[in-house]
């Protein structure tokens, strides 16, 4: 058992896969809501390989407009942060999202399709206590200094684009 249990320790290509993000990132965000103009805004990342290549934290930051206690829009700070891996034991890539417009963490699972570079996760939010959402986002690698983000919610049974990220790799 512990041989096997090494084994599934080593890293291979898909922890290497991850490992490409490390590096800065300015951010083109665009985000979509039914029936209303898009709101853009602009941000960074800092990805940074941790535990010898396992895992891909990211410092996400931004400022976007968002309605006061008051109801009129007002400038945010956003801030968010990111861990990704492989699982071998799984053999699926795995994704945990936490920012500082709430006080959960959410966990997704995917896959990598080469053909295509696109990374793919499952999940679900819970923004309301037993309101849980559906959730897919879809990384696609344009290459080693560009991908784009996209983020996709089940909303009655319908799946809508409400996020896409343009990421630019800083020199």
């Amino acid at each position: 058992m512990m041989k096997q249990m090494m084994e599934l320790a080593k890293l291979n290509e898909n922890h290497k896969l991850l490992a490409e993000l490390a590096g800065t990132w300015s951010t083109s965000v665009k985000m979509m809501s039914p029936g209303e103009a898009p709101s853009t805004s602009t941000g960074s990342v800092n990805y940074k390989s941790i535990m010898n290549g396992r895992y891909v934290v990211g410092d996400h930051s931004g400022s976007m407009k968002m309605p006061g206690a008051d109801g009129k829009m007002k400038d945010f700070t956003f801030k968010g942060m990111s861990v990704d891996g492989y699982d071998n034991v799984k053999q699926k890539f795995t994704s945990s999202w936490m920012d500082n417009m709430g006080t959960g963490i959410m966990t997704m699972e995917g896959t990598y399709d080469p053909g295509t570079k696109t990374f793919t996760y499952t999940g679900e939010m819970e923004m309301m206590p037993g309101m849980k959402t559906p959730v897919r986002s879809v990384i696609k690698i344009t290459d080693k200094n560009h991908h784009t983000f996209e983020w996709y919610e089940n909303r009655g049974g319908q799946e809508m684009k409400t996020l896409e990220i343009n990421y630019t790799r800083k020199k």
